[in-house]
């Protein structure tokens, strides 16, 4: 029995590897993953959030160039690497945009940045301020490849940083979906009658309502909050798996092996856990990864209403929300490059998902 069921795992596992959809979206999906978590590593704003805002250089376009000159601050910040990494950097000193700058009797003269033909504020500091008077060591040129956001934010740092939630969160709502559904389902296709009748009961009321009008009611009940929204998107996609469950389960306890495992004595759990759930996961797994890509919608439709993940925190969807009036300002960019975010993880979702239900088929 255990060598049939390698052999079917190492069949789909090659069914799988022939989709060069479900491969690409596989791989796709891994380094989504592995960008979010190390987001701070790899974004040129490595500050808490990406929240490193300069008005003066605000909606630029892709590719905008300027000096940045950094002062810093006498404020000390203790910080582990390990929070760094993972939780981003405590900048405290000021960043400013220059256009020209000297340096004359130990004072830097410099020029601040203003864009559409302004003359920018002419400012001086003494050299004194910079850690053995290398005030060039402060100064450099800084690139924006996706350009900035009207607050003057990176935009490139904070699409990395924005991917951890729309990642997680798929993360997190299929998980508490997979626990409620599959023990509810599992409870009401294998012991059915009046116990199948009152979870079906809780289901179709569920369904009934529109999926985003219950997560906005169960994330105002919760509170504004990331961690709010991936419960309450959690708790409203646990419905579909546990339809198909139910459904799977029906089906399964009338097999011979269910028939056998009650003769040998072994208790409604053991069965339930050990012997039928393991025959029927597979299009638990598919619906699993369409739920992923639920999620994600779910969520970026909060944070465009504003009743999901909070500021300063980087979100796609509240990326959208703040700049979805600059489309027709000419510079559409500042929405377009999130919605593609969005749509790609979400088709990466949606193929891999199609790829497994084919690779675990046994008709096929």
């Amino acid at each position: 029995m255990s060598h049939k069921s390698n052999s079917l795992k190492q069949l789909a596992l090659q069914k799988f590897k022939k989709n060069f959809w479900g491969v690409f979206s596989f791989c796709f999906i891994v380094l989504v993953g592995l960008v979010s978590v190390f987001a701070y590593v790899i974004a040129p704003d490595n500050s808490q959030f990406s929240n490193q805002m300069h008005l003066s250089i605000h909606s630029k376009k892709p590719g905008f160039k300027v000096e940045i000159l950094t002062i810093p601050s006498q404020l000390e910040t203790h910080q582990s690497w390990f929070n760094k990494v993972f939780f981003g950097k405590k900048n405290t000193n000021t960043e400013i945009p220059i256009s020209e700058y000297a340096v004359e009797d130990a004072m830097l003269m410099y020029k601040e940045y203003a864009s559409d033909g302004l003359k920018g504020v002419e400012k001086t500091i003494l050299l004194s301020a910079f850690p053995n008077n290398q005030v060039a060591n402060y100064i450099k040129e800084k690139t924006f490849l996706f350009g900035t956001d009207k607050y003057g934010r990176d935009l490139l740092s904070r699409v990395l940083v924005g991917a951890r939630i729309s990642f997680f969160i798929g993360f997190v709502a299929v998980f508490i979906s997979l626990l409620i559904g599959v023990f509810m389902g599992s409870v009401a296709g294998y012991f059915g009658g009046k116990m199948d009748a009152i979870i079906m009961w809780i289901i179709n009321v569920t369904w009934s309502i529109p999926t985003l009008l219950l997560v906005i009611a169960i994330t105002l009940a919760l509170g504004k909050g990331v961690w709010q929204v991936f419960i309450a998107v959690g708790l409203t996609m646990w419905v579909e798996v546990a339809r198909v469950v139910r459904g799977q389960i029906i089906s399964a306890k009338e097999m011979q092996y269910v028939t056998a495992a009650r003769a040998l004595g072994f208790n409604n759990f053991r069965i339930i856990t050990k012997h039928i759930l393991p025959n029927i996961m597979a299009p638990v797994i598919v619906i699993s990864a369409a739920n992923f890509a639920g999620a994600i919608l779910i969520e970026s439709g909060l944070s465009f209403l504003g009743i999901g993940a909070q500021p300063p925190m980087a979100s796609w969807g509240a990326m959208i929300k703040d700049h979805y009036n600059y489309i027709i300002l000419g510079k559409p960019y500042l929405a377009v490059i999130p919605g593609l975010c969005i749509m790609s993880l979400v088709m990466a979702f949606m193929l891999i998902g199609n790829a497994l239900r084919d690779a675990l088929d046994v008709k096929n």
